[in-house]
C-alpha cells in the first residue's frame, strides 16, 4: 500500500514537473526566445504530447519548418493537435504538397484538418482542388469550411462562385457573408462591394471595417472619411484604420488631428502614428511621440531603431537597441540594413553574427549588405550558410552577380532554383542586357513564357531595350503587340523602352507616335524622343521636341542636353549647339559633364574648328574621358590634323591601351597623311599586346 502511494506520489511529481516545464517552454517560445525554448525542451527528461505539440508549434511560427518536421516525426505519440500544427505550419509556408500528403495520411481528422486543408489550397490559387476537399468532406460540412471556400473564391476574384456557394449553403453566418465582403475590397472591387454591402440584412463592426478599409485600400480617403462618419459606433480598428490610410498617403496633419480626436488609444494606434512620422522621417516628431506613449511594445521599438538608422543616426538607434527591453531581430536586423547601407560592414556582422536565432529577412539583410558593398565572395559564403532560402537570397546573389558582370555564376544561380518568380527571370534577363548579350535575354523571355511565370513592365522594358541594341525591329513589333495585350502598355517604363526600340531601329515615326500615345510622359520620356530623333539624324526635330518639353513645364536634365547637344552634332547646328550649352549652365545651373564635353567637341571637331575644339578639352573642369579625346581623334581625321590626331591618340592609349580600334585608327591617319613608318608601327603594336575582342557568353550558355 505505501509503496503504490509513493509510486503515485512520484507519477504525480513528475506529471507537475513536466506541467510546469510545458509553461516554462510555452513562454519562452511566446516572446520570441526560441534558443532557449530549445534547450529546455532538449533536456527535460520527460516529455508528453503537449511538450512536443509547444515545440513544434514554437519552430514553425519562426519558419524553421524542417525542424518542426523533425520533431514531428520523432513523436512517440501524436494527437489531432500535432497533425494540424503540422499541417498548418506547411500550408502557412507554401508547401502544398507537403501539407496534402499529411493530411492523406492523418488518421482520424476533425473538422480544423479539413478547414486547414481548404485554405491551404485556396491560398495557393488551386481552388478546384480546394473544391474538392469540400465536397469530399463527410457528414454535414463545418460552417468554418464553407467560410474558407467562400473566401478563397472571394480573394482570387471569383465573386460569382462565392456569392453561389454562399446561397447554397445550409446556415450561412455573418462571417460567410464578411468573407466576400473582404475578397471584394481587397481586390478594389469597391462599387460592387458597396452593393453587396447594402444587400447585407446583418452587419456587425467587421463589416463597416472591411468598407473603411477598402476605401483606404482604393486611395479615396475623401470617401473613407465620409464613411467613417456614418459608422454607429466606431470600434479602435475604425479609427486605426482611416488613421493609417492619412499616414500611408502622407497626410500627416490629418493623421494628427484623427490621432488626437481618438477617444481611446491602444499600442497599435500609437505604432501606426509613430511609423507616418517615420516614413516621412520627420523624426524629431516621431522621437517625442515614441517618449509619450504609455507602453511600447516589440513594434515601437523597431520603428523607432529603424527609422533612426535610415536617417543616418546610427549611434541614437544603437543606443536605443542597446536599451530595448525585447530581443528583437526586426531592431537589430534595422540597425545592421543601416549600417550597410552607409557600407559599415563589420559593423553590421557584428551585429549579425550575435543574433541567435535569425529568420529569413535578417540572412537576407546581411547578404543584400555585402553585394551592395561589391563582396561577392563574402555574399556567397553566407549565402552558402543559410539554412533556408526564399526567393529573395537566391534573386539577390543572381542580381549582384550579374550587375558585376558575372553572368556564368549569375546563371549557375538561377538554374539551381527550384522555384523562380518573376523577379528571378527579371534579374537575369536584365543581367545579359546590362553585359550586351541580347541574344541570350530575348532567349531567356522565350524560356520564361514556358515557364508560365507572367511578365511584368520591368520584363518587357528590357526585353525592348534587347531589341533596340540589336535593331530587331520585327521583334520588337512583336513585344508591343504583348504590352498592349498585357495592359503594361500605360507603364511609363515599358513606354519608354518602346520609343528607345523603335528610334534605335530606325522608325522615329512610329517612336513619337508611341509617345503620343502615352497617358503621362515623364522626363524620360521626352529624353528617350531627343535621342531617337538625334541619333536618326533629325537635329532640327530633337530640338523642336526640346522646345515642347520647355512649353509644357518639363524640367530637362542633364541627360537631356546630352541628348541635344548630339543632335546638333550629328545634324551640324554649330551654333545651335553652342546656344544649348550656354543654356545648360546660365540657364539651368546644370553642370557639364564629360559627356556634354564629348559632345560639344564632336560639334566642334565636325565643323572643323579642331583647336577651339582642342582648348575646350584643355580647359574644362572635369577629367577628360576617353569619349573626348576619340571624338577629338575622329574629327582629326577628318580635317587630316595628323599632328593633333598624334596628341589625341597618345591620350587614348593612356585611358585605353587594350582597345585595338584606337590604334587602327591612328594607324590609318598615319597611313593617309603618306607616314607607312608611323602606320607599320601601330599595326606591330597592336601585334605585339596581343590585343583581340573578348570571348562572349554565347556559346556557353
Amino acid at each position: 500500500m505505501a509503496a503504490a502511494k509513493a509510486t503515485t506520489s512520484a507519477a504525480a511529481a513528475a506529471a507537475s514537473a513536466v506541467f510546469r516545464s510545458n509553461q516554462e517552454l510555452t513562454r519562452l517560445a511566446r516572446s520570441g526566445q526560441l534558443a532557449a525554448a530549445r534547450r529546455l525542451f532538449d533536456a527535460m527528461p520527460r516529455r508528453n504530447t503537449v511538450t512536443y505539440n509547444a515545440m513544434l508549434s514554437a519552430l514553425a511560427r519562426h519558419g524553421r519548418i524542417d525542424e518542426a518536421r523533425a520533431i514531428f516525426d520523432g513523436m512517440p505519440r501524436r494527437n489531432a493537435v500535432s497533425w494540424n500544427a503540422m499541417i498548418a505550419a506547411c500550408s502557412d509556408h507554401g508547401r502544398v504538397d507537403d501539407a496534402r500528403k499529411l493530411f492523406d495520411a492523418m488518421p482520424g481528422r476533425d473538422d480544423f484538418s479539413w478547414t486547414l486543408m481548404v485554405s491551404c489550397y485556396t491560398r495557393a490559387g488551386e481552388l478546384e482542388l480546394a473544391r474538392d476537399v469540400l465536397d469530399r468532406m463527410p457528414g454535414d460540412k463545418c460552417t468554418a469550411c464553407y467560410n474558407a471556400m467562400i473566401s478563397g473564391y472571394a480573394k482570387n476574384g471569383r465573386f460569382d462562385d462565392a456569392v453561389r456557394l454562399l446561397r447554397q449553403m445550409p446556415a450561412p453566418d455573418l462571417v460567410s457573408w464578411n468573407s466576400v465582403l473582404a475578397g471584394l475590397t481587397q481586390n478594389g472591387e469597391m462599387v460592387r462591394a458597396v452593393q453587396f454591402f447594402d444587400e447585407m440584412a446583418e452587419k456587425d463592426t467587421v463589416s463597416w471595417n472591411l468598407m473603411l478599409e477598402g476605401f483606404v485600400r482604393a486611395g479615396d480617403l475623401d470617401a473613407a472619411s465620409s464613411f467613417f462618419a456614418k459608422v454607429e459606433s466606431p470600434n479602435v480598428i475604425s479609427w486605426v484604420t482611416l488613421l493609417n490610410g492619412y499616414c500611408r498617403a502622407g497626410r500627416i496633419g490629418d493623421a494628427r488631428e484623427l490621432f488626437d480626436k481618438m477617444p481611446e488609444r491602444n499600442i497599435v494606434s500609437w505604432n501606426v502614428m509613430l511609423d507616418g512620422y517615420v516614413r516621412l522621417s520627420h523624426m524629431e516628431e516621431a522621437y517625442k511621440l515614441f517618449t509619450e506613449m504609455p507602453d511600447k511594445n516589440s513594434i515601437s521599438w523597431t520603428t523607432i531603431i529603424s527609422g533612426l538608422a535610415r536617417a543616418g543616426k546610427l549611434q541614437e538607434a544603437k543606443d536605443l537597441l542597446n536599451k530595448m527591453p525585447f530581443n528583437s531581430v526586426a531592431a537589430k536586423t534595422a540597425l545592421m540594413h543601416g549600417y550597410l547601407q552607409s557600407k559599415m560592414v563589420d559593423d553590421a556582422r557584428q551585429i549579425f553574427d550575435g543574433i541567435e536565432v535569425r529568420d529569413v529577412v535578417c540572412w537576407n539583410t546581411m547578404i543584400s549588405g555585402y553585394v551592395h558593398c561589391g563582396m561577392l565572395e563574402q555574399a556567397m559564403v553566407l549565402f552558402q550558410q543559410m539554412p533556408n532560402k526564399d526567393t529573395v537570397s537566391w534573386n539577390t546573389m543572381i542580381a549582384g552577380y550579374a550587375q558585376d558582370g558575372q553572368m556564368r555564376k549569375a546563371v549557375s544561380i538561377f538554374r539551381k532554383m527550384n522555384r523562380r518568380n518573376t523577379v528571378s527571370w527579371n534579374s537575369i534577363i536584365s543581367g545579359f542586357v546590362q553585359n550586351g548579350l541580347f541574344v541570350e535575354a530575348l532567349d531567356h523571355f522565350m524560356f520564361m513564357r514556358r515557364d508560365a511565370k507572367r511578365a511584368d513592365w520591368s520584363t518587357y522594358a528590357c526585353c525592348l531595350s534587347a531589341c533596340a541594341n540589336l535593331a530587331a525591329l520585327q521583334v520588337g513589333r512583336q513585344f508591343h503587340s504583348l504590352l498592349v495585350k498585357s495592359g503594361h502598355i500605360n507603364d511609363s517604363f515599358a513606354g519608354n523602352a518602346l520609343i528607345s526600340a523603335y528610334a534605335k531601329c530606325g522608325r522615329i515615326l512610329e517612336a513619337r507616335q508611341v509617345f503620343d500615345e502615352m497617358v503621362g510622359q515623364d522626363i524620360i520620356s521626352w529624353n528617350a524622343l531627343i535621342d531617337g530623333y538625334a541619333s536618326n539624324g533629325h537635329g532640327t526635330e530633337a530640338i523642336s521636341v526640346f522646345r515642347e518639353m520647355e512649353a509644357n513645364h518639363v524640367r530637362p536634365d542633364e541627360v537631356t542636353f546630352v541628348g541635344i547637344l548630339s543632335a546638333c552634332s550629328h545634324a551640324g547646328l554649330i551654333d545651335d549647339g553652342l546656344e544649348f550649352f550656354n543654356l545648360m549652365t546660365k540657364e539651368y545651373s546644370l553642370k557639364p559633364v564629360a559627356e556634354h564635353y564629348a559632345c560639344m567637341v564632336d560639334l566642334l571637331g565636325r565643323a572643323g574648328r579642331l583647336n577651339e575644339a582642342f582648348e575646350l578639352v584643355q580647359g574644362m573642369q572635369v577629367q577628360p574621358n576617353a569619349g573626348m579625346w576619340g571624338a577629338l581623334l575622329g574629327a582629326c581625321r577628318l580635317h587630316k590634323n595628323h599632328e593633333l590626331a598624334r596628341f589625341a591618340a597618345e591620350k587614348l592609349f593612356a585611358l585605353e591601351p587594350h582597345k585595338t580600334s584606337n590604334y587602327v585608327l591612328l594607324s590609318d591617319i598615319s597611313a593617309e597623311a603618306g607616314n607607312w613608318d608611323e602606320a607599320e608601327k601601330m599595326r606591330v603594336s597592336i601585334q605585339e599586346k596581343g590585343m583581340h575582342k573578348p570571348p562572349g557568353l554565347a556559346g556557353s550558355m
